[in-house]
């Protein structure tokens, strides 16, 4: 198995539509924006941030991206991390997650932060793995107010 992640383009808006959706099929609670993604949406994160796409074998399998705080352009938040379920079980999650943390410090971010909803509190040992730490005071930006909130987990890149 070969993997390869690249950086999204605007090109790549709608596969990165296609992914999300997919991936968050009969994975995430339906109230999740995730399920509602467009390639209008994705275009509006990647015009902001950007985003990152995970290839296996040459096929797509999965995204992620990253919005800057509009308090802090300094601080990113990533969102929307998630994996074809055919390419689940294969750690392939992770690859995406370093590559946004590679990135941020190359383009000297000072801090990294994501929720967890709270329905998928596995996901919060994942991200502890990569010295992601819970931060109850802090609040997530993009929260669907129709859910209870979200665990706010935060890496500070710099002191």
């Amino acid at each position: 198995m070969q993997t390869q992640i690249r950086e999204a383009t605007l090109d790549d808006a709608q596969l990165i539509a296609n992914l999300t959706r997919a991936a968050w099929a009969d994975r995430v609670a339906v109230t999740s924006g995730g399920h509602r993604e467009t390639a209008i949406s994705v275009s509006e994160h990647l015009l902001q941030g950007g985003g990152f796409i995970l290839f296996v074998d040459g096929a797509p399998a999965g995204s992620a991206r990253w919005l800057p705080r509009e308090d802090n352009p300094d601080i990113w938040e990533m969102l929307r991390i998630g994996v074809l379920p055919a390419y689940r079980g294969l750690d392939l999650s992770q690859q995406l997650v370093e590559a946004v943390i590679h990135h941020a410090y190359v383009n000297d971010i000072e801090e990294l932060r994501l929720a967890v909803r709270h329905d998928q509190p596995r996901l919060l040992d994942l991200y502890a793995a990569y010295d992601f730490e819970e931060a109850p005071e802090l609040e997530y930006a993009h929260a669907n107010p129709m859910d209870p909130p979200p665990t706010v987990m935060r890496r500070k890149l710099k002191n």
